[in-house]
């Protein structure tokens, strides 16, 4: 079909607020299902709207509805961080319900901040909105967004809050070149030294960065979220999908850092008794091709094949036809409940279900002399020591999170991190048959520390028969504890699908810091919106048949 394109549509808003949107439809013919993208990022630049592929989507019989969120771009208003997008989501689908040639139906597409918008929409509950699929988003902000273990989610939240203040410059100096100019230069020195300088800076709760520009806590810095947890909490879907009354599908990847999110969007709707589908690839949040970090998973897992099933935009397009135009035929075999991309074996598999219930919770445990294995330790295998400091932190070597472009997303070499130090190594023998992990995995340390408060960070790598060792999945918890004491503290690590090989072995890293990715624990029990003085802390990791540190791993038993 041939598609005609209208460029900054208005839409009023309940108090009078002008959104504007472009929207995409057929030439000829209709009535057309509609389907609406609500974005903060600005519509006009390819980089966000690439993956939403509007053209393809119009053409195919869709009403392509791509909106700048209040405050941002072309749209009016003042831009608060979530805070108006479900009245404006709710409006918004209503007024692109009624948009000419449309069918009356809408659903939601897009990714992160735009895949939530969707979910806060639904839970606002337009009686026009059929369906919704949403991509690599959150579902509780503390874990995964603001926070994650109690640790801030710092180099999502810095660099974020940091581009986010490029369009309010251009708002605030707008008519004043000059200005303007001057703002954008030091915002943008800012973005570019992130590594080097501004990530360092103190306190982390309280960026000076966001001092120097005049980035306001509430609109734009998460940290705001850390002291009040309910700020924000207008972007929370956990433990709210009984109150969505329409089906979605999710896609999420195992690199992402709302990886854990997407998920329980599914397995909560699921539970609440809504139809929900889910697919998860090997990917980062930015990634989407079968090369990830060091690690090429082959053609099949990138999101245009899918194991050859054909481009996710195709089977999304299919999977809206059955809830926006019901009457339509069905065009292919569609979905499956849970499509998994299992890593490893570099194959695609088809689920009925998430988490799956043939999976068999199996501890594997720290042993004497860096070792790792199936069976308990001894009662005499002792304790491990080691010093953090966060003057010198381990540095976020891959894994699921969004950073400048120092650090990158994914599978990745930690030879760099093993040799440190301040990070406890423990190898188990190689395997003698395949070993399938898929589903979520914890970590139980029996730890003590001298500091008021301080972070544990434990981490399982696959170690390949060059002895190359990747991660795989990670956690931190930040712990307030009584100095000298030993105490036991659960990590979650996230969940995963994941075949380490015969032959390989498996890997579990033991630490206190992974920066930037998340802040440093600075040992003093100081809040992070002041705190700027830090020490060393000294930890200990008991490893015996009293106190038995040890993962615990989803199983898949082998098939005989």
């Amino acid at each position: 079909m041939d598609v005609k394109v209208e460029h900054n549509v208005p839409a009023t808003m309940r108090d009078g607020t002008v959104l504007r949107a472009d929207v995409y439809r057929p030439a000829t013919g209709g009535p057309y299902p509609v389907l609406l993208s609500r974005l903060p990022y600005g519509k006009n630049l390819q980089v966000n709207t690439s993956h939403l592929d509007p053209l393809a989507v119009a053409r195919s019989g869709f009403i392509v509805v791509i909106q700048d969120t209040r405050g941002r771009a072309a749209s009016d208003g003042e831009w608060q961080t979530w805070t108006n997008e479900p009245d404006d989501g709710y409006d918004t689908v209503r007024w692109a319900a009624a948009l000419p040639d449309s069918n009356g139906n809408v659903g939601m597409i897009g990714v992160s901040y735009y895949g939530n918008t969707q979910w806060t929409a639904a839970l606002a509950g337009p009686p026009e909105l059929k369906a919704i699929a949403p991509q690599i988003t959150w579902s509780e902000p503390h874990d995964g967004l603001y926070s994650r273990g109690g640790a801030m989610e710092f180099a999502l939240n810095t660099s974020w809050t940091l581009m986010m203040g490029v369009d309010t410059m251009m708002r605030r100096h707008a008519g004043d070149p000059a200005g303007l100019g001057k703002a954008l230069g030091a915002l943008v020195a800012d973005i570019d030294q992130l590594d080097t300088s501004v990530y360092w800076e103190l306190p982390a709760g309280n960026s000076p960065a966001y001092q120097r520009h005049g980035l306001r806590n509430q609109d734009l810095g998460f940290e705001h979220a850390l002291r009040d947890p309910e700020w924000g909490a207008v972007n929370r879907v956990a433990g709210r999908h009984a109150e969505i009354d329409v089906p979605s599908l999710n896609l999420g990847g195992w690199y992402d850092v709302f990886s854990q999110g997407t998920l329980d969007n599914f397995t909560q709707a699921r539970a609440a008794g809504r139809p929900a589908n889910l697919v998860m690839g090997p990917w980062t949040h930015e990634v989407y091709t079968g090369q990830i970090g060091d690690v090429n998973f082959g053609t099949a897992a990138g999101v245009d094949a899918l194991g050859f099933r054909g481009r996710f935009v195709d089977l999304q397009n299919a999977w809206f036809r059955q809830w926006l135009t019901p009457e339509a035929e069905a065009t292919g075999p569609g979905l499956p409940p849970v499509l998994l991309f299992v890593q490893g074996k570099n194959e695609w598999r088809e689920e009925q279900e998430w988490p799956l219930s043939r999976a068999v919770d199996t501890d594997l445990f720290l042993r004497a002399d860096q070792g790792l294995a199936f069976d308990a330790p001894k009662a005499d295998e002792g304790r491990e020591a080691y010093v953090y400091d966060p003057a010198d932190p381990v540095p976020t070597t891959g894994g699921p999170l969004i950073s400048a472009t120092g650090y990158r997303a994914g599978p990745l070499d930690q030879a760099p991190v093993e040799a440190r130090e301040d990070v406890l190594v423990h190898t188990s023998e190689p395997l003698t048959e395949d070993l399938e992990v898929t589903g979520r995995v914890r970590a139980i340390l029996h730890a003590a520390t001298d500091a008021p408060s301080t972070d544990w960070v434990v981490r399982l790598c696959d170690v390949d028969e060059k002895g190359v060792s990747r991660n795989v999945v990670d956690g931190i918890l930040r712990a307030d504890t009584t100095p000298g004491e030993f105490a036991e503290h659960a990590v979650d690590l996230w969940s995963t699908s994941y075949l380490f090989r015969a032959g390989h072995r498996l890997r579990v890293h033991v630490t206190s810091s992974n920066f930037p990715r998340w802040d440093r624990n600075l040992n003093t029990g100081e809040p992070i919106d002041t705190a700027t003085d830090f020490r060393p802390a000294h930890q200990d990791i008991a490893h015996d048949a009293a106190r038995p540190s040890r993962l615990v791993l989803p199983v898949i038993p082998a098939v005989s």
